[in-house]
C-alpha cells in the first residue's frame, strides 16, 4: 500500500502535517511494507529536506498512492479521484460551506475519511489538535487581556517557537488579582488547564470563586452541571442534560458577575441553551472584559462570539447594549479572542501530538484488516454513496 502526505492547500495557508519527518521514519520502520511518498510543500513547518534527509521520496505527483493524509479541507480541483483520503473536511455537521466539497467527494468516487470521525467503540474521539487549540487560546486570552488594558504587550503565539516558549512569557507577568473561569474538560479544556497550571495561576473551587476574593489571578474550571441548571428547578443529572438539552437553561450569570476574563473550551451540542447571553453581558452586575473562546462556535452558546477572528486580526469588541462589533479599546466593549484554528499557531507541536495519536490509533488498522473497526467508524463515503454511518448527511449532499 502506497501513503502520501499531501501539501496543504487552503487559505489561510495551514503549516500543520499529518506526520513529522520522526514520526513518519516511525511508521516506516514499524511497518516496512509501506511505501510513503511527501509532497513537496514550501509552507509546512517541516522542511522538504528533513524529510528527503531520513530517506522519503518527494514528489510533485501522488496519482500512484492508495491514501492521501491531509489536514485541511482539501480544494474541490485538486481532489484525485478513486483515492482514500484523511482531512478535517467540517461536513459531518451538516456545514453549508462544504457541501459543493462533500459534492465533489462523491462524484470523484474517494473514499473520505475524517479525522473528528475517527472514533473507538464508545464513540470516543481519538485524533485531533483540541489540547493545542487550548494551549494557544489560553496564551491568546492572557494576551488579550494585557493589550486591553495596556498592562503589557505579548508576541503573537505564532512568532514564538512552541508551547514552552508560550510558558515563559506567561510566567515573566506580573497579573492583576483577575479571576478566570473555564468552561470543558475535554482536550481543549485541559489544554487551556495545562497553561494556567504551568504559568502558576492558583486553581479554586468554583465555590471559592464565587464567594472569596484574592490578591492574586485564579481560575476556576466548571463543569456542565456548574454553568446549566433544569428549567423546572429539579437536580441537575449529566445524562438527563445530554439526552434532552432543551430542559435546562444557563445558570453562569453568577460567574459573569465575578469573573474578568472567560475561557471557553466547552463542547456545545445541538439544541444546548446559550451558556454566556447577551442579557448577561449587558446586566449592570456583568464583570467580564475579555472572552478567549477556544470553542468557537460563531452564533452558538457564547453571545460575543459573532464572528471568527483570526491570527491576523485576533482580537475584537463586542458592545452587548448594541450586540454589535465596535472597536476593542471602547470603554463599553468586551475583548473577545475567537480564533477558530487556535493549533495553526503552534503548528510544530501540534504537528508532533497528531502524528503520535494517529501512529497509535490509526495506522496499525491497514495492517491488521481493521480489526478494531477503526476505518470502518470513519469511513464517510464509498463507491460513491455515504456509508450507512453517515446516510443522514444525504438530504445535504442532495441540496443544489
Amino acid at each position: 500500500m502506497k501513503f502520501g502526505i499531501i501539501k496543504e492547500r487552503k487559505n489561510p495557508p495551514d503549516r500543520r502535517v499529518v506526520f513529522t519527518p520522526d514520526e513518519l521514519l516511525r511508521f516506516k520502520q514499524q511497518f516496512p511494507s509501506a511505501e510513503i511518498v511527501v509532497e513537496r510543500s514550501d509552507i509546512r513547518v517541516f522542511k522538504d529536506e528533513e524529510y528527503e534527509k531520513l530517506g522519503f521520496e518527494l514528489s510533485d505527483d501522488l496519482t500512484d498512492c492508495d491514501v492521501l493524509f491531509g489536514v485541511k479541507e482539501v480544494p474541490m480541483d485538486a481532489l484525485i479521484p478513486n483515492k482514500k483520503y484523511f482531512f478535517f473536511s467540517h461536513t459531518i455537521k451538516k456545514q453549508p460551506y462544504n457541501r459543493a466539497l462533500l459534492q465533489a467527494v462523491l462524484e470523484k468516487n474517494i473514499d473520505l475519511y475524517d479525522h473528528e470521525t475517527i472514533v473507538d467503540s464508545n464513540n470516543k474521539r481519538l485524533i485531533g489538535f483540541g489540547r493545542y487549540a487550548g494551549n494557544v487560546g489560553a496564551y491568546n486570552g492572557i494576551r488579550a487581556f494585557g493589550i486591553k488594558y495596556d498592562l503589557f504587550h505579548l508576541p503573537k503565539a505564532e512568532t514564538l517557537n512552541g508551547k514552552d516558549v508560550l510558558i515563559e512569557k506567561l510566567k515573566r507577568l506580573t497579573l492583576p488579582p483577575i479571576k478566570v473561569v473555564l468552561t470543558g474538560s475535554g482536550k481543549a479544556g485541559m489544554g487551556t488547564k495545562e497553561i494556567l497550571d504551568a504559568m502558576k495561576m492558583k486553581q479554586v473551587s468554583p465555590q471559592d470563586f464565587l464567594t472569596k476574593k484574592y490578591d492574586s489571578a485564579v481560575y476556576t474550571q466548571i463543569e456542565v452541571g456548574d454553568y446549566y441548571k433544569r428549567l423546572d428547578g429539579t437536580e441537575f443529572v449529566k445524562s438527563e442534560f445530554y439526552k434532552n438539552p432543551t430542559d435546562f437553561t444557563s445558570d453562569f450569570e453568577k460567574y459573569a458577575q465575578v469573573a474578568d476574563v472567560f475561557m471557553a473550551a466547552h463542547f456545545y451540542g445541538n439544541n444546548a441553551p446559550y451558556i454566556l447571553t447577551n442579557d448577561m453581558l449587558n446586566a449592570p452586575k456583568n464583570n467580564i472584559k475579555v472572552v478567549a473562546d477556544i470553542s468557537c462556535d460563531v452564533d452558538g452558546p457564547v453571545a460575543c462570539t459573532i464572528k471568527a477572528s483570526t491570527i491576523a486580526d485576533p482580537i475584537f469588541g463586542y458592545l452587548p447594549s448594541e450586540a454589535k462589533e465596535v472597536d476593542m479599546f471602547h470603554p463599553g466593549s468586551i475583548a473577545v479572542m475567537s480564533i477558530d484554528n487556535l493549533p495553526c499557531e503552534l503548528p510544530k507541536d501540534a504537528s508532533e501530538g497528531f502524528g503520535e495519536m494517529f501512529m497509535k490509533h490509526v495506522i496499525p488498522a491497514f495492517f491488521n484488516d481493521d480489526k478494531e473497526g477503526i476505518l470502518h467508524r470513519a469511513q464517510i463515503t464509498d463507491n460513491g454513496k455515504l456509508t450507512e454511518r453517515f446516510s443522514y448527511l444525504q438530504d445535504f449532499v442532495d441540496q443544489k
